[in-house]
């Protein structure tokens, strides 16, 4: 009888390694682009849009326009400037601890995005007018009417934020976890359901 044969199996190799690698790098990535991309386009309506009729695109679907928010995203409770700056602290904090901890790459898109809205409204809120963290947020984005009467301003971190928030609840209602594995009803074993969910 061979003397392999009562080896243990060995593990999956370096496949199985590189599907459990922390997805930081991703979360990092996107949530510099997402930051990237709010803060150019903001200092292009800021320097092209200022005290001009707002810019009608695609057959009036979409207008630029420049308006401040000193509230939520989509001009949400405007006024409390100050909680929402402290809310956005926060939560940048949160993502940030918990990105350690991150092998779904689903969850490292969701919170990518989450993370790089919240720091191009937070950026808007510490250095523009009247001041640190009750500055205006810079919306320019207006669906079907160029004041918002139809829907609320918004810009690129309000869209950032509110996909990474729709990504993460279908990723939570399918119960994904941060760790890339998958909760159980029964508390069994999960570990199919770990690989499964590793990639996503």
């Amino acid at each position: 009888m061979p003397e392999d044969a009562d080896r243990p199996s060995e593990p999956a190799g370096p496949t199985s390694q590189v599907a459990r690698r922390p997805r930081t790098a991703l979360l990092v990535g996107l949530a510099a682009g997402v930051l990237a991309l709010d803060l150019v386009t903001k200092l292009v309506v800021v320097a092209t849009l200022s005290d001009r009729e707002p810019l009608r695109l695609l057959g009036g679907a979409l207008y630029l326009t420049e308006a401040r928010n000193t509230g939520a995203a989509f001009s949400f409770a405007e006024g409390a400037t100050v909680v929402f700056s402290l809310i956005a602290a926060v939560v940048v904090v949160v993502i940030v601890r918990a990105a350690r901890r991150l092998f779904s790459t689903g969850w490292a898109v969701a919170l990518g995005l989450v993370l790089g809205g919240a720091l191009g409204n937070l950026v808007d809120r510490v250095f523009r007018d009247p001041g640190f963290l009750r500055g205006g947020v810079v919306d320019f984005l207006s669906l079907f009417d160029p004041y918002g009467r139809v829907w609320p301003i918004f810009n690129v971190a309000d869209s950032a934020i509110v996909c990474g928030g729709i990504l993460g609840a279908v990723l939570a209602v399918r119960g994904v976890e941060f760790d890339g594995s998958r909760s159980t009803k029964d508390g069994g074993d999960d570990g199919a359901d770990r690989e499964r969910a590793a990639t996503d």
